[in-house]
C-alpha cells in the first residue's frame, strides 16, 4: 500500500554517444524479441529509459499477457556472450511494476553494475501468489519470467529478490516456498505472518479494495486455514534455511509521512507480524538481519533507505561488489 513521493524525472538529456548506441542496440533487441506468442515469451518490448524496457509476456499462469520492467546492464550490447545475475524487485498493493523506477533511482544506482533488474507484475493487489481458481502470480514470477530472461536476455541462474509491502510478502513467500530459488531475500514492511492477529482482515481489505471477493485469494482464513498457512512465510520458514535474509519494519507509532497518518497506522499493524516471523526464524536457528525501528510509515520514504541498507547483502548474494 505504497505512499507515493515525487517521481524521479526521466533521464532525457546529456546522453553520451556510447549511451545512445547502447540504447539503439537495446531497441533492436526489443524488436527482435517482440513477435513471439508462446506462453512465457515476450510479445512486445518498449523502451522506458536509457537501459529500461517494458516487456509484455504471454502467460499461461495468468491467462493473459502481463508486463515486466527490465533494467539491462550497461554493457549488455557489447558483452554478447556474458550472462548476468538478476535482482527481482516486487511492488506493493494498489501499485504496479513501474513503482521501483518511479519512486527510486534504481536505474542510476545500477549503472555500471553487472546485473539485470527485473520488476514483474503482481496484479492490482501486489500479492504474488496462486489465487484460488484464478491467476497464478507465483508461477508467473518464479517460472515464466525467469525462463524468458534466461532465453532472451542472457540471465544466469543466480537470483535475489526484494520487495515492499505485499511485495515484501512475495519476496519471503517465494524464497520460503521454493528453497534455493533465490540466493537472498529482503522484505521492507512486508506481510510476513499472514495469520497474525489483525492480518487476515488487512489482507481481505487489500483484495476488496480492488473490487475482488476476499475469498478469491486463499479462501476463508478459518475454513481454509491450511491454505493460508501454506502461503504463510512464517509457517514455511524452514525453507529459508541457508538463504541470507533482511527484514525491516517500523513500529508506526508517530510515524508516517507528513500529513499522512494512515501510513503510520498501517506500518504499526504489521509490526507484530514481522516480529512473529523473525522470532520463528530464531527458534529454527535461521539467521536474519533485522532493522526494527521506532516510528516510520508505510511509504517509500523509508523503503528507499532500507533497500540501501540491505544492498551489501544482496550484492554479496549476487556475486558482485557493493
Amino acid at each position: 500500500m505504497p505512499h507515493h513521493s515525487a517521481g524521479i524525472p526521466p533521464r532525457t538529456a546529456g546522453i553520451s554517444r556510447r549511451a545512445a548506441a547502447r540504447a539503439a542496440a537495446a531497441t533492436g533487441l526489443a524488436v527482435l524479441f517482440g513477435a513471439t506468442a508462446a506462453a512465457g515469451r515476450a510479445r512486445a518490448a518498449t523502451q522506458a529509459g536509457p537501459r529500461t524496457f517494458d516487456v509484455s509476456v504471454t502467460s499461461s499462469a495468468l491467462g493473459r499477457s502481463a508486463p515486466v520492467r527490465l533494467i539491462l546492464p550497461s554493457d549488455f550490447d557489447t558483452q554478447t556472450t556474458r550472462t548476468y545475475p538478476v535482482l527481482y524487485l516486487l511492488h506493493g498493493a494498489h501499485d504496479d511494476y513501474t513503482s521501483w523506477t518511479r519512486e527510486t533511482d534504481i536505474e542510476a544506482f545500477t549503472e555500471g553494475r553487472d546485473l539485470i533488474v527485473a520488476m514483474p507484475d503482481a496484479g492490482p493487489t501486489g500479492i504474488p501468489s496462486a489465487w484460488r481458481g484464478g491467476p497464478d502470480y507465483e508461477t508467473f514470477q518464479l517460472q515464466e519470467v525467469p525462463a524468458l530472461l534466461a532465453r532472451d536476455y542472457r540471465a544466469s541462474g543466480v537470483r535475489a529478490v526484494a520487495g515492499v509491502s505485499t511485495g515484501g510478502y512475495g519476496a519471503m513467500a517465494h524464497a520460503a516456498r521454493h528453497p534455493g530459488a533465490f540466493t537472498a531475500a529482503a522484505s521492507y514492511s512486508g506481510i510476513l505472518d499472514t495469520t497474525a492477529v489483525g492480518v487476515p482482515p488487512l489482507v481481505d481489505a487489500i483484495v476488496a479494495r480492488e473490487s475482488l471477493l476476499p475469498g478469491s485469494l486463499w479462501g476463508n482464513p478459518i475454513l481454509n486455514a491450511l491454505v493460508w498457512q501454506d502461503f504463510n512465510p512464517r509457517a514455511r520458514a524452514t525453507g529459508l534455511r541457508g538463504t541470507p535474509l533482511y527484514v525491516s519494519q517500523g513500529s508506526g507509532i508517530g510515524g508516517g509521512a507528513v500529513g499522512d497518518w494512515t501510513a503510520g497506522v498501517l506500518e504499526g499493524l504489521l509490526w507484530p507480524s514481522a516480529h512473529g516471523f523473525t522470532t520463528a526464524l530464531a527458534l529454527l536457528g535461521i539467521p536474519v538481519t533485522t532493522h526494527f525501528y521506532a516510528g516510520g510509515g508505510h511509504s517509500w520514504d523509508y523503503w528507499k533507505q532500507e533497500f540501501t541498507a540491505s544492498w551489501p547483502m544482496l550484492a554479496g548474494a549476487l556475486g558482485m561488489p557493493e
